[in-house]
């Protein structure tokens, strides 16, 4: 029953640890609940990019971050207000169901299991039962009192390796009355592809829609969705109404396409909700931005992989500078390197870029970016003034070659720690290589 703020009953998917089988099971678990007729809001805990794609691909309705390092509790009610008149959500937790960082943000530390107890969602616990047998009711337990508040459903045993094997690990779970929810065969067939950057993006998956239906399938045939159902719940008391972000400008021409597909959920549907034009248009197809928009945003992606392409696009980088002469432009870790002189690539092939900025960007010798970003702006950008706290993330392999440009911001890591990648500005042209999540209330 949906609670008097409207926000409905949910459960959490989670797991002790990354490469568990989460993703899977949610993506099957989404679309199993809408064949079944119900309307399913997905949510992602964390600040994860290329899973809500998925989720939207799974469930039919877009899938929003949920984020206790980055959001206050108002952008937090907010985004979970985005559920109102579904049956209901299903929410995947990032890594394990208690990592977080170490540093406190404006709600939490960012851990799944903070989103568990912020929305009064029961955690399903998708254990990798490979290699141990009663053992795994020991990890199961651990998980369910490591933290009282938490509230926890029960698991799905993925990867039981023979009807024994299932056996066995229930007479563990049994004695430790924890509830079976399913228990899926060993299968080599049900992970997704990957590459240098993780999952491929859902765009750029050769079969999703077929792949999903197969999973759905499997999770028909092994879990008990009826359970699953009866399992969720939601908060006790009403979540307390936010707003959603603002737009940067009335008309904003956002690049859409395989190579810029980063943007928050979130953050678009603030935008639309506030009555801003979105403009899409394709730099891998050559199209120049709209010349009518006030704003010119480049998401991040995967620039790196259509470089050459990116190089040969003359329309659109002679709409981005003509743009840039009058108007502000903005990019994000992928979009900002596109801002750049050059991208060099994986081979060491130098390719040109727009070259509103200084940036010269490398994958020739790969270099691992990730984590949370608190960025103080030293100058506006779209949307924020000078001075302004920003919440983020970056995720990314390159190596900053050059950076000449002045820098946009003070950026530091979750624990306060300065980092190299500060943005930059020139002119009415900034980028960040962090993904924008939310600004700092004043």
């Amino acid at each position: 029953m949906t609670d008097p703020a409207g926000v409905p009953p949910g459960v959490l998917i989670s797991a002790p640890a990354s490469g568990s089988g989460k993703t899977t099971v949610m993506l099957g678990l989404l679309r199993a609940l809408a064949e079944d007729g119900l309307a399913v809001q997905p949510f992602k805990s964390g600040p994860d990019y290329i899973d809500p794609a998925f989720h939207r691909a799974a469930a039919g309705r877009a899938s929003f971050n949920l984020d206790t390092w980055a959001m206050d509790p108002s952008l937090f009610s907010a985004i979970a207000l985005q559920a109102r008149g579904v049956d209901i959500c299903v929410a995947e937790g990032s890594m394990g169901l208690y990592d977080g960082v170490a540093t406190r943000g404006m709600a939490g530390f960012g851990a799944s299991a903070e989103t568990a107890r912020a929305m009064g969602w029961p955690v399903i616990l998708v254990l990798d039962v490979g290699g141990q047998a009663q053992s795994a009711a020991a990890t199961a337990l651990g998980f369910a009192r490591y933290d009282a508040e938490t509230p926890f459903a029960g698991v799905i045993l993925n990867r039981v390796a023979s009807p024994r094997h299932e056996r066995l690990i229930r007479q563990g779970m049994d004695r430790c009355g924890i509830a079976v929810l399913g228990a899926l065969p060993r299968r080599g067939d049900l992970t997704l592809p990957e590459r240098h950057l993780g999952l491929v993006q859902a765009v750029e998956h050769p079969e999703l829609d077929a792949a999903i239906a197969g999973y759905a399938r499997f999770l028909r045939a092994h879990v008990d969705l009826a359970a699953i159902r009866d399992a969720a719940r939601g908060m006790a008391k009403g979540a307390a109404h936010g707003t959603l972000p603002r737009p940067p400008a009335q008309r904003i021409a956002l690049a859409q396409d395989a190579a810029f597909s980063f943007t928050y959920p979130h953050l678009l549907e603030g935008w639309r909700a506030a009555g801003a034009e979105i403009l899409p248009f394709s730099p891998l197809a050559d199209e120049a931005p709209d010349p009518s928009a006030d704003l010119v945003w480049l998401p991040g992606g995967y620039p790196e992989l259509h470089a050459g392409t990116l190089a040969a696009a003359m329309r659109f980088r002679a709409g981005l500078r003509a743009h840039a002469e009058t108007r502000p432009i903005h990019g994000e870790c992928g979009g900002y390197m596109a801002l750049g002189v050059a991208l060099i690539d994986k081979d060491g092939v130098r390719h040109e870029m727009a070259g509103l900025l200084g940036l010269v960007t490398s994958y020739e010798t790969r270099r691992f970016h990730l984590g949370y970003r608190r960025a103080v702006l030293a100058a506006p950008m779209p949307g924020q003034k000078a001075g302004a706290a920003l919440r983020g993330h970056e995720f990314h392999y390159s190596t900053i070659l050059a950076q000449p440009d002045a820098p946009l911001a003070a950026v530091a890591d979750a624990d306060g720690e300065p980092v190299a990648e500060t943005g930059s500005r020139r002119g009415q042209v900034t980028g960040t290589f962090f993904h924008l999540i939310a600004a700092e209330s004043a």
